[in-house]
């Protein structure tokens, strides 16, 4: 009976959370990034388009990179 309370205990204790609280000058912050970004958007600014294009083109290099060695790191990444 213990292995099956030893297995209990685990599955409990990775059930543990963890409580993260953003302070007012973080929410800000995110705010004012956010709304400088929509405001850039709607404003046609040639920042915003630059900054959305190389946004794409980082995206779509990291997948092409993740999908090349996903199989050679696959086991590592299950240890």
């Amino acid at each position: 009976m213990s292995i099956l309370d030893n297995y209990l205990h685990d599955l409990n204790e990775a059930k543990k959370t963890s409580i993260t609280k953003t302070t007012r000058k973080a929410k800000i912050k995110r705010a004012t990034g956010q709304l400088a970004t929509l405001q850039a958007k709607k404003s046609n600014d040639s920042l915003y388009k630059q900054m959305k294009k190389y946004c794409d083109m980082c995206k779509k290099y990291r997948e092409r990179v993740h999908k090349k060695y996903a199989a050679r790191v696959r086991s590592r990444a299950r240890r």
